[in-house]
């Protein structure tokens, strides 16, 4: 099997997340994923206890380059808060119009969680989509928005609205239209 200079199991996550992200999670087997990563099935469970540990590893280590790629995002949209908000929807309808997109993993993998609330791929989805939220809501109050924490819930529902409705349609301009809604949103909301 080849070996990298990548950790064992920073490979493994690697090739679970996509697999994951490309399949499904109930539809990768451990299997696939230690040959993905190169490794024994036995080396794996060296490194996750479980199916359900490996799920959670592969949401946790999307969770701070999402935010990131949000943050990048907003920062070089050019304009206000309003403008660099709708920009977040614009950057995503980007990124779904590429035909290897397949929404949000961590909205994907709650989907097939549902019935398990406190699995811990559903505890890592809602750490993350908090996370998102909080980081809205501290942009909204630097620009003096006093409905910030509202106001970033608003734009959450937005944002995971147009994923789902995206995956359903296949049509990315949902997120623009989305977008619009949030820039009247926070255009609103500074006006007060």
């Amino acid at each position: 099997m080849p070996r990298t200079a990548e950790p064992t199991r920073d490979r493994i996550v690697a090739a679970a997340a996509k697999l994951f992200y490309g399949s499904g999670i109930r539809a990768v087997s451990l299997d696939e994923v230690a040959a993905k990563a190169g490794v024994t099935k036995r080396t794996l469970y060296y490194h996750f206890r479980s199916k359900d540990d490996l799920v959670a590893a592969y949401l946790s280590v999307r969770d701070q380059p999402n935010l990131a790629l949000f943050r990048r995002w907003f920062e070089e949209t050019g304009g206000g808060v309003p403008e660099k908000v709708r920009g977040l929807f614009r950057h995503l309808a980007r990124s779904a119009r590429h035909p290897k997109w397949k929404g949000c993993g961590f909205l994907r993998t709650s989907v097939e969680y549902a019935e398990l609330p406190g699995h811990p791929a559903i505890r890592a989805g809602i750490v993350h989509k908090k996370r998102v939220e909080a980081w809205l809501a501290e942009v909204l109050t630097a620009d003096g928005i006093a409905s910030a924490p509202e106001l970033a819930r608003q734009i959450m529902l937005l944002l995971d609205g147009c994923f789902a409705v995206v995956l359903l349609h296949r049509d990315p301009t949902y997120m623009e239209t989305a977008g619009d809604a949030a820039f009247e949103l926070v255009t609103a909301a500074r006006a007060r």
